[in-house]
């Protein structure tokens, strides 16, 4: 295999497929990330005498070339050259000659990783900003759609409260704003420039660390070059830590969605195409999908900690175990975008209920309403409280709101939930500004 590392021996293939493992599959996802690097990196080289500019422009083309390769699908890795980073370094020096050998110095494979990492991870990062926004859209507009329809809370899984459609969807879609905040700063951790920090001790060539830091679209850099070695795995975490936040929201909404599709509550459905069958029992119809997405959710939740436990027990500078983080979360940031995917696809087919409280078993859904009215009525709150409950364990309680409507044929402008965030004051207007602060980034 070629390295750039090479000095006359080889290692076995035993150490090689264990070292290397699935990295070198994982490296095609940073091509184009690489090369964006090395052509900041050599305009900066040229700007302090280290290239000339008829080299700069020789290389730059070249670059520009396996760009090209990249984009359309016919870059590939070849079997016997180690990374992504060795595969540029090749063709640029087959194409080239000598001149290609120019395009490292100044730099380590440390960060030249990192860069591509990081670049990489902005990317993705703001993909998923992307993601959520559709899927908060798509929530706050079933909010609206469906703000009259009154859906039973529970606590501890029991019957409890009114709640409503409304409040459903808008909570998940706050939920998703406060998941935003998370987003943002990873995507603040990760847009910082670690180019020039080499092997983590710096260089002696003038390298222009701002400069580099300014082509590539990086919003500071990391400053001290051993900093910048620290910075390994931590854009990672912060990143897993914010998927995780998305992917806690999602899993929470798929286990509502599970539940609700039982028939022993039946507040939700999708048409049949959604759902899956049973092999011997004709009158299932599962929810596959949000299970998987619930299961998914579970393991996208796990990544931080994963990172958390690689990283830990190292001292300062690089270790050759960093190389597993991509192992770790490249494919988690796949399952967030299909799981994002999923979930906005499936909601834009989601069918609702109405008349739900028309069951017996929400009869006392509606005793709180009852002890508040008669609080708000000059009674003690404890006395109310104790009177209605009487009522309720003599099953003599009946609630009747002020319209003369009861269960099934009440909305929300039938009860007093007028304070902010409640079912009758969505405040789906607050809840959108405070995504759209939260995602400005």
């Amino acid at each position: 295999m070629s390295t750039l590392w090479s000095k006359g021996t080889q290692a076995t293939d035993l150490v090689e497929d264990f070292t290397v493992g699935n990295d070198r599959i994982l490296d095609m996802r940073l091509a184009k990330y690489d090369v964006e690097g090395s052509k900041a990196h050599i305009r900066m080289l040229e700007s302090i005498g280290l290239l000339e500019a008829e080299e700069l422009a020789t290389l730059s083309a070249a670059l520009d070339e396996i760009l090209v390769e990249i984009e359309e699908g016919s870059f590939v890795l070849e079997d016997d050259v180690e990374d992504i980073h060795s595969q540029v370094e090749l063709l640029l020096t087959r194409r080239l000659g000598d001149l290609g050998k120019k395009i490292h110095s100044g730099r380590s494979r440390n960060d030249q990783v990192l860069v591509d990492v990081k670049l990489f991870l902005k990317d993705e990062v703001l993909k998923i900003r992307e993601e959520l926004l559709t899927l908060f859209g798509t929530l706050q507009g079933l909010s609206e759609k469906h703000k009259d329809v009154l859906l039973p809370g529970y606590t501890h899984g029991q019957v409890a409260m009114p709640s409503s459609f409304g409040l459903w969807f808008g909570a998940y879609a706050e939920a998703l704003a406060n998941d935003m905040y998370m987003l943002r700063g990873a995507y603040n951790v990760t847009d910082q420039n670690p180019l020039g920090s080499a092997a983590g001790y710096g260089s002696s060539f003038p390298l222009d660390r701002q400069m580099t830091t300014d082509l590539l679209g990086f919003a500071s850099l990391d400053h001290n070059v051993v900093a910048a070695q620290l910075s390994r795995g931590k854009a990672e975490r912060a990143v897993a830590s914010a998927m995780g936040a998305v992917a806690l929201t999602l899993n929470k909404f798929a286990a509502d969605c599970c539940m609700y599709m039982s028939p022993n509550y039946g507040f939700i459905r999708f048409p049949d195409e959604l759902t899956t069958g049973s092999s011997i029992m004709p009158h299932k119809k599962n929810p596959d999908v949000w299970e998987i997405m619930r299961g998914n959710c579970n393991r996208i939740m796990s990544v931080e900690n994963e990172i958390s436990m690689l990283c830990s027990n190292m001292p300062h500078g690089y270790h050759r175990e960093f190389q597993l983080l991509k192992d770790i979360l490249f494919p988690a940031l796949e399952l967030m975008h299909k799981c994002l995917m999923m979930a906005d696809y499936m909601l834009q087919h989601i069918i609702v209920k109405e008349n739900i409280l028309d069951a017996p078993i929400y009869d006392y859904l509606f005793t709180v309403e009852e002890v508040n009215r008669r609080t708000l009525e000059g009674m003690p709150f404890r006395d109310a409280y104790r009177t209605v409950g009487i009522e309720v364990n003599e099953g003599r309680f009946r609630y009747m709101g002020a319209s003369g409507k009861t269960n099934g044929q009440l909305t929300p402008a039938d009860l007093n939930h007028t304070s902010i965030g409640s079912l009758g004051n969505l405040c789906t207007e607050r809840i959108r500004a405070k995504m759209e602060k939260a995602a400005e980034f």
